[in-house]
């Protein structure tokens, strides 16, 4: 990792978020470390950024014991009800709660389990997690009646070409993170945005974006 990429990547977001008149500090960047080795995300530990996420949870797992204790994890990937133990203990935040299922595996365990967002699957896509925009209101309901901490959404879009043409996608997302929070429980967080599309996200009211080849290159292939 070069230390300039992730200022880069910082002034991307602190453009786009002044493009829409929002400040840079309502938005929470994640440095994505999946596939990189340890050495690679203590540098930009070492630059001054905290919050990191990974989509494995054995990744996680193993990232996590090596890292400094301060650090905030956030898993952004599918995850397994079996692979729960791996993930609760040390993230700050799971972005892809999607099922009832999952919710009661993630109850389970000492203490007050950490909070999450609902996964929305934008475009239908059969290869992608999470509920519909049609199945959100129902699953955010038995969440939250399960117990659910629900903070708000996460989505990936369908791969597009140009970003702008994510736009569409985003603004449905926030449109739905607002109808969800009126109609349930208050929900502030965003989760939207990669290396190819986050400052669109930015633009359309993202609260996190999950970046992870624009500040550590390429993926390192396993």
């Amino acid at each position: 990792m070069d230390a300039v990429s992730l200022e880069s990547v910082f002034e991307r977001m602190a453009a786009a978020a002044g493009r829409s008149g929002r400040s840079v500090d309502q938005i929470t960047l994640i440095a994505v470390g999946k596939t990189q080795p340890i050495e690679v995300l203590m540098e930009a530990y070492e630059a001054g950024h905290r919050d990191f996420g990974e989509n494995r949870a054995a990744e996680l797992a193993t990232k996590a014991a090596a890292m400094p204790a301060d650090v905030r994890w956030h898993f952004v990937g599918p995850l397994q009800s079996n692979k729960v133990r791996l993930v609760r203990p040390v993230v700050s935040l799971l972005h892809s709660m999607d099922r009832l299922k999952l919710g009661a595996a993630w109850l389970k365990g000492p203490g007050a389990a950490p909070p999450a967002l609902l996964e929305v699957n934008l475009g239908d896509e059969p290869q992608k997690a999470g509920v519909t925009v049609d199945e959100a209101p129902m699953m955010t309901q038995q969440l939250l009646d399960l117990g659910v901490d629900l903070r708000g959404v996460m989505a990936i879009p369908p791969q597009v070409a140009d970003p702008e043409e994510s736009r569409s996608d985003f603004r449905r997302l926030a449109q739905l993170r607002d109808e969800l929070g009126s109609s349930f429980s208050p929900m502030r967080e965003l989760s939207m945005g990669m290396t190819d599309d986050f400052e669109v996200a930015v633009e359309e009211g993202a609260t996190m974006i999950r970046v992870g080849r624009a500040i550590f290159g390429p993926r390192i292939e396993q």
